[in-house]
């Protein structure tokens, strides 16, 4: 089980709605119960919730590749990002 934390929110009367039913539907405890369930369905659209596994190993071919040209001069954040969203 992953760790809690306690948060105290205000929402709008749609967003307790919505927990409301989201809540009903997967038969939850709490509305807090609904917010994890909703951010369990929809939060891969912004956040990954693991890094994969051949990302790092790319990343690290990279670095790799990169040391071996160029020696161990630094690469800017904007080619690392680069190289992170081609994947």
């Amino acid at each position: 089980m992953s760790k809690s934390v306690a948060m105290n929110v205000k929402v709008d009367e749609y967003t307790n709605r919505v927990l409301g039913v989201v809540k009903e539907k997967y038969g939850l405890n709490d509305k807090g119960e609904a917010l994890d369930k909703f951010a369990e369905m929809y939060g891969d659209e912004f956040v990954d919730k693991e890094v994969k596994e051949e990302v790092i190993k790319e990343v690290i071919e990279s670095c790799n590749r990169h040391i071996k040209k160029y020696g161990f001069r630094s690469r800017s954040v904007k080619d690392l990002r680069k190289i992170i969203e081609e994947k």
